[in-house]
């Protein structure tokens, strides 16, 4: 089953909340889906423990860089999506998450900040490409997007991304109510209350459109080289 990792190496890029839109979306359309959890503050953990987010969606906390590996073969078994939550950091974690990738997520919100971190990550997978001839697909999803104001810093990201020839998703996350809401709330979108929080069926369908898009661009899952999670922490060990 696909490996979706979520990762820039800037904090407050919007990671968890991609993680949990995805995820709940994925489970909504019947699919088993398992996040694990690398974010030493476990919000996604935590939103868990109060969610009854149901059967076919749980969460594994306290992932680190020597269980992943063991955590993932775990997750496979059950089957269905897996989704890993990184820290912002560039460490031999995030090399072990982004191999055993199927496809990588970079998260970044509309500042110049946020798309240098998630250029910090398609570094990894370039080197990856030229070194070692392994090529990890990747989407970057722009995150906390006014959608009736384009500002300053979000047009600053977007130049940023595009003077590098950086695609990105046609369909951003947006500032939503609901997307913050949900974290003390606990549960799912669609399980949420539309008298409780504000522009609830935008947001479920904004959840939606993402998800469509990034399941088109997906390929399926193919058999992958033995050596590419070697060829990840060998790649960031020379760039350390």
């Amino acid at each position: 089953m696909p490996i979706i990792t979520f990762a820039n190496t800037k904090g407050g890029a919007g990671k968890t909340t991609a993680v949990l839109i995805l995820a709940t979306e994925l489970a909504r359309r019947g699919n088993r889906v398992t996040v694990l959890d690398a974010d030493p503050r476990g919000w996604i953990s935590r939103w868990h423990s109060i969610s009854g987010a149901g059967a076919l969606l749980s969460v594994v906390p306290g992932i680190t860089e020597d269980t992943i590996e063991q955590a993932a073969a775990k997750a496979r078994k059950r089957g269905g999506y897996i989704l890993v939550d990184l820290p912002s950091s560039h460490d031999a974690l995030l090399a072990k998450a982004v191999g055993l990738a199927d496809h990588v997520m970079i998260p970044v919100q509309g500042c110049a900040m946020d798309a240098a971190g998630g250029a910090e990550v398609l570094e990894l997978l370039n080197e990856l490409d030229a070194r070692c001839n392994v090529r990890i697909p990747y989407s970057v999803v722009l995150t906390r997007v006014n959608s009736a104001v384009t500002t300053r810093a979000l047009q600053a990201a977007k130049d940023f991304l595009a003077a590098r020839a950086i695609s990105v998703l046609a369909t951003p996350i947006a500032e939503r109510a609901a997307y913050r809401d949900v974290f003390d709330k606990g549960g799912a979108l669609d399980r949420m209350n539309p008298a409780d929080v504000s522009n609830l069926d935008r947001a479920l369908e904004n959840a939606e459109r993402l998800c469509d898009e990034l399941l088109s661009i997906m390929p399926q899952r193919a058999a992958r080289p033995v050596a590419r999670k070697s060829a990840a922490e060998k790649t960031m060990k020379k760039a350390a």
